[in-house]
């Protein structure tokens, strides 16, 4: 199984980073060139369903609970689970002296089928999510001033 575990300190309230980091609409800019359309189908209560597509036009629905209070958001890939077996992702948002400390944790397996093994995803991932905090910190400290 595949696991990443990477952080960014963002210097701006709670409040605007929590807001900001679960916007699902505007993932099109923060993660990059990642996504071209970022989807919300449905929410109910505290859990979203959304459709991410790629710049190769794959799309997959995945569905998020956002535990504000307790300071950390749960993620799930759903349809269609390839290339993985599974995806589990986890945000925590830490307060600390310089601002929220924001950690992304990402927990999968591969497809036997699918065209890259776990360790390779690993590394995939967490060069992409190193380059997408650093988007997430100058968005968010940027808003943060205004």
């Amino acid at each position: 199984m595949g696991h990443t575990c990477n952080s960014i300190i963002i210097n701006a309230p709670y409040d605007l980073v929590f807001s900001i980091s679960n916007d699902i609409p505007r993932w099109t800019k923060l993660f990059g060139t990642e996504y071209k359309k970022a989807e919300i189908l449905k929410k109910e209560a505290n859990k979203i369903a959304f459709r991410l597509t790629d710049d190769e036009d794959k799309s997959w629905v995945s569905w998020r609970l956002l535990f504000k209070d307790n300071f950390f958001t749960y993620s799930e890939r759903s349809e269609p689970k390839f290339p993985f077996n599974y995806m589990k992702i986890i945000w925590l948002y830490t307060q600390k002296p310089k601002g929220v400390e924001l950690t992304w944790i990402q927990h999968f397996q591969m497809d036997e089928k699918a065209k890259f093994n776990d360790e390779q995803v690993e590394g995939f991932i967490n060069k992409h999510s190193k380059d997408n905090l650093l988007i997430f910190k100058k968005t968010i400290e940027e808003e943060a001033v205004k």
